[in-house]
């Protein structure tokens, strides 16, 4: 599969007609160009256009991309019926990659496709993913430059006039599941699995191992630079066949690699998804980065690091974060400043990184859950801190200035990374911009960030805490979580409603035209018909499945009183939930019918409640079979 002779990268300094030519002709088995852009709802495009058709309009494909129409992309109401031409055009500040067929073999050489990064250009203005995080990465450089002009005091470490650039950088950590197709483990055996940590950093095995070494090569190939790659807690030791094949293979895994600019970060991301399915698919396992796709075991999350470095003229590299004495704080302060600003507009972020229903079935408050906006930065300077239930932790290396960054914990796997970076650089420039303007020292900051409820500050809420080194839901009462770190979100649509909820949040959105109001309106609009239809037509009819599933197992022999009080309770939820009467509609008649009205706040609250009552049925049942003695 991994070739030395393949090309999997085309890196900037390549991006022009004649050195591409070049390449092209050099490498025959790059048969096929597709331009990739990744339209507001994170999908990416795909198309094949033969090379030689790529190479004989060169000029005109890397100048005016290729043309699609809006019925191809999720842009709503910005590419309408009757105004939908699409552009997609090159970016030529990146790497590009080679994705090889290695089902698709010609002269000993797998057939490959150069994906070019892209953007979606509609009526000459860019309105995609990843030109939202462009747009916020030339804001944030710009606004930190004129900062750092205007009150160089509080940048320490270096001086206006020796900056080169100014990077946000980012990295993300990937988990997901993989098994073998048309097989299923038990729940109750995966749960008493990820309780004893029987999955967790054990060694891989058979092809599940063989896939994971293969991806780590391959990344490297691509200059990914891997970092590890290990299992997760979630999974469930599999099984021998007769012929020594390892079946029922049921395991979480993670990969990292390094960290890059944000949108050079964002853009790795998806082709390390699309390797880590391919490789996995090869020696015929299927992968899944849905966030929670069994209900009661450990979802995945996609952990993302953030920071900001300046490249000076002389070579150095310096990270803003960094306080002048690692010995005496945590944080210069920029570095508190931009922690400020994540959690104060947290409620604003949020709608980026958390839009499905899968995502919220992640975030329930409880085991590790990163349901509260709070952080943790270590209990002093010198003892790193890795609370595990805090929304964003800080990451520091007593030795190492150019490590301390935030790691987010609250993506996961289908978060669209461009849109969350985007929010979170903006957030992060509104918390800079406060620390370094109000001219206060990092201990200064740090007390404001460890401010009490009640206390009054500038920027920071009063009723709020926002720094705690506690396990937070064993610490604190759930009324105590609510009232210090507010009220988490529990749909889709309540997450979405911050965003009118919080208009001062919003704007700090809107600076810098980084999102508009357009653009803000069709991701709304798009993460809500997303959201809707699958309330509508899937998940309830997964739940009319449960409720048909929950059937009598005991009969007029062989059962007890306890059997039969548990039936009666059981079969009043199934009513309740599935059976209309003449007298009464069911929950899942009425989600319907506020669905069609578009009641989405009754919607959101009938979603709530018909999570409760299934849960609260599969456990009933749960109950009730486990006293059966004969089936």
């Amino acid at each position: 599969m991994i070739q030395n002779n393949l090309l999997y990268v085309i890196p900037v300094e390549i991006h022009h007609p004649e050195k591409l030519c070049s390449l092209l002709k050099e490498h025959p088995e790059i048969k096929f160009v597709s331009f990739s852009a990744i339209d507001l709802r994170g999908n990416d495009t795909d198309e094949k256009i033969p090379v030689n058709n790529f190479l004989e309009n060169i000029h005109k494909y890397l100048s005016e991309g290729i043309q699609t129409d809006g019925s191809s992309v999720v842009l709503p109401d910005i590419a309408r019926i009757n105004d939908a031409k699409v552009d997609i055009v090159a970016d030529k500040s990146v790497n590009w990659f080679i994705d090889y067929n290695y089902e698709h073999i010609e002269n000993a050489k797998p057939v490959g496709t150069m994906r070019i990064p892209s953007f979606l250009v509609h009526k000459n203005k860019k309105v995609d993913s990843r030109s939202i995080l462009q747009r916020s990465i030339d804001y944030f450089k710009n606004e930190i430059l004129n900062l750092i002009q205007q009150h160089s005091e509080g940048f320490p470490n270096i001086n206006a006039h020796e900056i080169m650039d100014i990077n946000p950088i980012a990295a993300t950590e990937l988990e997901f599941w993989v098994k073998t197709p048309d097989e299923e483990a038990e729940v109750e055996e995966l749960s008493v699995s990820q309780v004893l940590q029987e999955q967790y950093w054990k060694r891989t095995k058979g092809n599940v191992r063989t896939a994971l070494e293969k991806t780590l090569l391959l990344l490297e190939k691509y200059g990914l630079e891997p970092e590890m790659g290990h299992k997760e807690v979630g999974g469930v030791k599999a099984k021998i066949s007769e012929d020594g094949k390892l079946t029922h293979i049921m395991e979480q895994l993670e990969i990292d690699w390094k960290y890059a600019g944000a949108l050079q970060a964002a853009d790795n991301e998806i082709l390390a998804r699309i390797l880590i399915k391919e490789i996995f698919r090869l020696e015929g396992l299927e992968v899944t980065f849905m966030a929670k796709p069994i209900e009661g075991i450990a979802g995945s999350g996609e952990h993302t690091h953030v920071n900001v470095r300046s490249r000076l003229k002389n070579g150095k590299v310096v990270n803003l974060f960094a306080p002048e004495d690692m010995k005496k704080d945590f944080l210069s302060p920029a570095g508190w400043g931009a922690i400020m600003g994540i959690l104060k507009n947290y409620e604003v972020i949020n709608p980026f990184v958390n839009s499905t229903n899968d995502a919220f079935n992640r975030l329930k408050p409880g085991f590790e859950a990163p349901v509260c906006i709070v952080a943790c930065v270590g209990h002093n300077v010198e003892i790193p801190s890795r609370n595990r239930t805090v929304l964003a932790g800080l990451v520091r290396d007593m030795a190492n200035p150019l490590s301390i960054r935030f790691e987010f914990r609250a993506s996961n796997p289908h978060t669209n990374t461009y849109l969350a970076l985007a929010a979170i650089y903006q957030s992060i420039l509104d918390g800079i911009k406060y620390a370094i303007t109000s001219k206060k020292t990092s201990s200064e900051l740090e007390k404001e960030f460890s401010k009490k409820s009640g206390e009054e500050y500038s920027y920071l809420e009063r009723e709020r805490e926002y720094r705690s080194e506690e396990d937070v839901f064993e610490h604190y009462t759930r009324e105590e979580r609510d009232r210090l770190f507010g009220v988490p979100p529990a749909t889709v649509w309540e997450n979405l409603s911050n965003l009118s909820r919080y208009p001062d949040k919003t704007a700090v959105l809107y600076k810098g035209d980084v999102f508009d109001k357009k653009i803000m309106d069709s991701y709304i609009k798009a993460t809500t018909l997303q959201w809707s239809m699958e309330l509508g037509e899937r998940i309830i009819i997964e739940n009319i499945d449960c409720v048909r599933n929950c059937i009598k197992l005991h009969g007029k022999e062989g059962f007890n009183d306890y059997d039969d009080d548990l039936w009666t309770r059981i079969n009043i939820l199934r009513h309740y939930l599935m059976k209309d009467s003449l007298r009464e509609k069911s929950l899942f008649t009425r989600i319907r019918e506020v669905l069609y009205s578009r009641n989405y706040d009754k919607v959101s609250n009938l979603q709530k409640e018909m999570a409760e009552k299934i849960s609260e049925l599969k456990k009933l049942y749960t109950t009730y079979k486990r006293n059966i003695m004969e089936v």
